[in-house]
């Protein structure tokens, strides 16, 4: 069906709403007519709603009661490509369509009209005196580089009264401007800035260029050791995206990425791309999606929601550290960014560079069999070398049962303070410590309406679950015994390795990065940015800090408990405990001065610990792959995860019980069922979870079978069923 196919006034049109229907429901043309693929407002009983033309309607009633579309937005059609993504995702996905126009519908404002409205820029003047709101002011409008902000908006970010902003105005410290809505981005230049590549950089980004160049589909997994410059080689297909005339999209997977990677496209192009992620304004949200679908934005930088913005000619794709598991959406729709990119590539004839240092391993076997192309960088950028790592065994380690690093890591550490150079202390836990404990009688503080333990947050002095985010006051009496003063923390957490820390190196600046001790992305961003510049000693952090962040003087990182991760039955346990070791150590040593990553650990004979150490990464990639392919567990079989909530668990019990008995449509294909068993987390938000868990062959046709499956039930409206294709986790 044609793009350029136009309903005249009162024919009869199919219009697919985001309201949860899961069905395109009947409509005539407004007057003047309308394309295939309007964005246009309806009635929907008393209610007026978004939704897209989505074709001919389906008529076969009174077409005297169909009622008429109220208006057209001013708004570029949504593209077949797009059409066709939102369809062929919701199958894979077994997603209402509905909901997935949700996610591509997700701009501020969408059925505004073109209107003008007032913005403050930064202006060349000082203010008359320097106060503190004066200066968060100014210091957010920097940090945006030159963006403009809505009185609101400026004085939402910068946390001070519109009365600090119109004093500002005043003085001609910032500019009030006129302005239309929704302007273009500005023209970035492929050829702005020359970059030194080594020999390896070259040939593996001639090589993605010829890609580019191609305007045909493929997937190359760029796989570099931490390091090696994997960014600059996918910029250069950027660029040569740029001078195709076509559009880019790079995601990331961490908000706090951002900056740092925004100054470096900058330097490279002379100018700042279109930025899509929760921590740009709305006005910069609306702006991004329409000048995305206008074609006047060349780079979009964002999160996996950016594959959802209705691109008007998408040339690349570009998932950097594709192996991050925060490019899969958990809740709601539940999609992998990564496959989805993939799949939109597809569609529209786009080349995919799949970067990370370790790679998934379904991308390492995409390209093992060749359905991926494989480019390699095997050596650090510079003069910079990989660090060398070591276990420190921890049995003979005679450590009070209040201390957690070794006295081996203490001395390194002690060498890098006399050296002026930085440590990082990595362990995978937030908070103070992630039990509490009474030592009168046992009880663990838990959450009251989650089977989760509630973690101590020392710096709030508060308790915290982690999966449903209540918390309640850090108690003095028991809640189990009554017992006063018996209640004791159990296990570190960063806040509490951060104590330890300052109390064996009382001089040394000590600087704690967990995304939960920052109150905004902005305030996250700072502390990197300090951290990079050499305003702190000794970093204690969390896998936030393995996520591609460039410390130049770090020269240590000392992993406090290297075994955590091995823990449980997750399939995915080794491949990822291997790939945030490699990660996190990769931290160290990335300028001229040698880096050390040591490893914490009472297993040090374990085989991922031992292929951890080796740097033998094919070696352990084709041990794990051997392992799930016995097993018959992805990416060499399938697996989907069914997932049943209540209120009553009883209820949920049963039609888990039920649906096992009666799974009929599943062995016509071969597949198994496994449960229902309780969730390892069997409540969250007071509502009881029983999961089920499917597993088939991998030419199985799986999706059409789950459909057939569960539409044999009747599913009450107080069960919850959610349908987890490819399952991350299993939680």
């Amino acid at each position: 069906m044609s793009d350029l196919q136009f309903f005249h006034e009162g024919a009869l049109i199919g219009v697919l709403t985001a309201q949860p229907l899961d069905r395109v429901l009947d409509y005539k043309a407004p007057e003047g007519g309308c394309m295939l693929g309007a964005f246009v407002e309806v009635p929907l009983g008393p209610r007026k709603v978004l939704g897209v033309v989505w074709g001919e309607g389906q008529g076969g009633y009174d077409l005297a009661k169909v009622r008429a579309v109220i208006r057209v937005l001013d708004a570029v059609p949504m593209r077949h490509e797009m059409r066709s993504f939102l369809i062929r995702a919701a199958d894979y996905t077994l997603t209402p369509l509905t909901a997935m126009l949700r996610l591509a519908t997700r701009s501020p404002g969408l059925g505004d009209p073109p209107s003008m409205r007032k913005v403050l820029r930064l202006a060349n003047a000082d203010p008359d005196r320097a106060t503190d709101a004066r200066r968060r002011v100014i210091g957010v409008m920097q940090e945006y580089g030159g963006l403009a902000f809505t009185p609101a908006e400026l004085a939402e970010y910068a946390g001070v009264g519109t009365g600090v902003i119109k004093g500002l105005v005043k003085q001609g410290v910032i500019v009030e401007e006129d302005t239309p809505r929704d302007l273009p981005y500005p023209r970035l230049d492929a050829g702005h800035s020359a970059v030194d590549l080594t020999p390896e950089q070259a040939e593996g980004s001639a090589r993605l260029c010829a890609a580019v160049a191609s305007g045909k589909y493929g997937t190359t997994l760029l796989k570099g050791v931490t390091g090696s410059g994997k960014t600059e080689v996918y910029l250069e297909a950027v660029a040569e995206c740029l001078r195709k005339g076509r559009q880019a999209l790079v995601l990331l997977p961490e908000i706090a990425l951002t900056s740092e990677f925004l100054t470096r496209v900058e330097a490279r192009f002379g100018a700042r791309p279109a930025e899509w992620h929760s921590g740009v304004t709305t006005t910069e949200r609306r702006r991004c999606w329409r000048m995305v679908g206008e074609g006047e934005a060349q780079l979009i930088v964002g999160a996996r929601s950016a594959l959802f913005l209705p691109y008007r000619d998408l040339g690349l794709i570009v998932v950097d550290e594709e192996h991050d598991t925060s490019y899969k959406q958990e809740e709601g729709v539940m999609y992998n960014a990564r496959d989805m990119a993939v799949l939109r590539a597809a569609i529209c004839g786009a080349q995919v560079v799949l970067a990370s240092a370790t790679p998934s391993l379904e991308s390492w076997v995409n390209a093992d069999a060749g359905k991926y192309t494989r480019l390699t960088l095997t050596s650090r950028f510079g003069a910079a070398v990989m660090p060398d790592m070591k276990a420190i065994d921890m049995r003979p380690e005679a450590l009070p049962s209040t201390r957690w690093i070794s006295d081996v890591l203490a001395g390194e550490v002690r060498k890098r303070l006399a050296k002026g150079e930085q440590s990082l202390l990595f362990i995978n836990r937030r908070g103070y410590a992630p039990i509490t404990l009474c030592r009168a009688c046992g009880h663990q503080i838990g959450c009251d309406h989650c089977d989760a333990r509630m973690v101590e947050h020392r710096f709030q002095n508060r308790l915290v679950c982690h999966q449903c985010g209540e918390t309640k006051p850090m108690p003095t009496i028991c809640p189990g015994c009554g017992a006063e003063d018996r209640l004791a923390p159990v296990g570190p957490g960063v806040e509490r390795l951060g104590e330890e820390t300052a109390a064996l190196f009382p001089d040394a600046r000590v600087a704690v990065l967990s995304s939960d001790l920052f109150g905004s992305a902005r305030a996250l961003k700072a502390q990197i940015k300090a951290i990079a510049d050499g305003e702190a000693d000794i970093i204690i952090g969390t896998q936030l800090v393995a996520k591609g962040h460039n410390f130049p003087l770090l020269t240590l990182v000392g992993v406090i408990d290297a075994d955590l991760g091995l823990q449980g039955s997750d399939l995915r346990a080794a491949e990822r405990t291997f790939q945030l070791m490699r990660q996190v150590a990769g931290r160290a040593g990335r300028m001229d001065k040698p880096g050390m990553a040591l490893l914490q650990t009472y297993q040090p004979e374990h085989p991922v610990i031992r292929a951890i150490l080796s740097g033998d990464e094919e070696g352990f990639w084709k041990a794990e792959a051997e392992e799930r392919k016995a097993a018959g567990v992805p990416p060499y079989g399938r697996m989907a995860g069914i997932i049943l909530s209540s209120p009553d668990v009883a209820q949920v019990f049963d039609l888990g019980a039920q649906m096992a008995r009666h799974d009929g449509p599943l062995r016509a294909i071969g597949a198994q069922v496994y449960g229902p068993a309780p969730a390892p987390i069997a409540r969250i938000r007071g509502r009881h979870r029983v999961r089920l868990l499917v597993k088939a062959e991998k030419a199985a046709p799986l999706q059409s079978a789950l459909q057939k499956w569960v539409a044999q039930f009747k599913i009450p409206n107080s069960i919850r069923l959610q349908i987890d294709i490819d399952p991350q986790n299993f939680f």
